[in-house]
């Protein structure tokens, strides 16, 4: 499955759009990229905390950092219904309602709280996750690469400004609960900014008559197969690192500001690794040599994090960093998999919903043998073997094209 060189001609045929609506299009775009890993990235790197303050079980500690993932399943297979039935606008802006409300939600220190404001925060999350494809080839079909690139490096650097801030900020509010809180700021910032894309597109919508594509018969085909394996694959390690890097760290004998940074750094190395395997990926029969990059960073990462001390972890975090980068290549993949808007709806709720419901195994798994074994060595071990099945999923999606839904 090789990605196109460049945009696919029928993805260029749009009339261009005023310059109003392209500014305030890349503006919201921006401030939904920051949000995207915002919360899930603040509140990993105060896990710890949380069960000390709260003082909640080894189960509840567990199933904290599973809710994204399991959020982005269910509410995320409900994507291609709500879009068809609101327009893609619409359901973005209602999904960035429910994030705001549930960060905030967060800020109120109880268990509760905490898992409640998860879950509402985090279905909303779930429904921009699997809409952005579909928002990116209706308002930018000349630059889907690029606009791509833009969303998931402000993404991934929402994520790493949140990771580095959010401990000292903890420490300055005095709280866990109030600095996890205070993310959801940023998510009403999102909502109000996206307000004027959704009058906009109100304004000049036509009614489309086109049927909507049902998303699960294309589980069935080899291309819906792939792209699922390959999110899930991804998701799973990446969510597996977001949940517990930090507590790695710390259970090796390093300190809270300290793993704090070195997540921080992880996340940021994955912004312009994501940057350069889109670069890399979107050349003619490039693709696979970028997969083969990535997956490879990820492998050789896992690996350090298992076998090198503590005191390298700067090592494992560089690598794992790079390994992230696989994200917006295989998001620029989706958006370029469909032959229409509704059929890359269906495709990326396919891949992302299902993916999520795999990658849920990858933090609560990790969780739970971590809380029977009182070690992360079993958990590290199982995720090494399952980088190394990307690295197969990666041969595989590289070797035919994606355009069509052929089996």
């Amino acid at each position: 499955m090789t990605v196109a060189p460049s945009d696919a001609p029928t993805l260029s045929d749009a009339p261009p759009k005023p310059r109003s609506a392209v500014v305030f299009g890349v503006i919201a775009l921006v401030l939904i990229g920051l949000n995207l890993r915002a919360g899930i990235a603040g509140a990993s790197a105060l896990l710890h905390d949380f069960q000390q303050v709260l003082g909640y079980g080894p189960l509840v500690a567990a199933l904290i950092p599973s809710i994204p993932t399991l959020c982005f399943a269910v509410a995320g297979a409900a994507t291609s219904w709500l879009t068809g039935r609101l327009g893609v606008e619409k359901a973005i802006l209602l999904a960035l309602g429910f994030l705001a409300g549930g960060l905030l939600l967060r800020g109120i220190p109880a268990t509760g709280m905490l898992v409640a404001g998860t879950v509402v925060g985090m279905s909303g999350l779930a429904v921009c996750n699997v809409a952005m494809p579909s928002f990116i080839r209706e308002h930018f079909a000349r630059r889907t690469s690029a606009m791509t690139a833009l969303y998931t490096v402000t993404m991934t650097t929402g994520a790493t400004v949140t990771a580095v801030a959010v401990v000292p900020l903890a420490l300055t509010l005095g709280s866990p609960s109030a600095a996890v809180g205070a993310i959801g700021f940023l998510a009403v910032a999102a909502f109000l900014g996206f307000l004027p894309v959704v009058l906009q597109a109100h304004r000049t919508s036509v009614r489309s008559t086109a049927p909507r594509i049902s998303p699960w018969p294309l589980l069935r085909t080899r291309k819906g197969q792939l792209l699922t394996a390959i999110f899930a694959l991804q998701a799973l390690l990446a969510y597996s690192l977001i949940s517990w890097f930090p507590s790695i760290l710390i259970s090796m004998g390093l300190n809270a500001a300290d793993s704090g940074l070195l997540y921080g750094l992880m996340q940021l190395v994955s912004v312009p690794a994501g940057m350069l395997v889109i670069a890399i990926g979107s050349r003619p029969r490039m693709l696979r040599p970028a997969l083969y990059l990535v997956s490879l960073m990820m492998v050789a990462g896992m690996a350090s994090l298992l076998f090198l001390p503590v005191d390298l972890a700067i090592i494992p975090a560089v690598l794992l960093g790079f390994g992230l980068g696989i994200f917006p290549l295989v998001m620029v993949m989706i958006s370029r998999s469909g032959t229409s808007t509704a059929e890359t709806t269906a495709l990326s709720t396919l891949a992302q919903s299902t993916g999520y419901l795999l990658a849920t195994a990858g933090p609560f798994g990790a969780g739970l043998l971590f809380g029977a074994t009182g070690s992360w060595t079993l958990p590290l071990a199982i995720l090494l073997v399952i980088a190394v099945v990307q690295v197969v999923v990666a041969h595989l999606i590289s070797r035919a094209p994606l355009s069509g839904l052929k089996k």
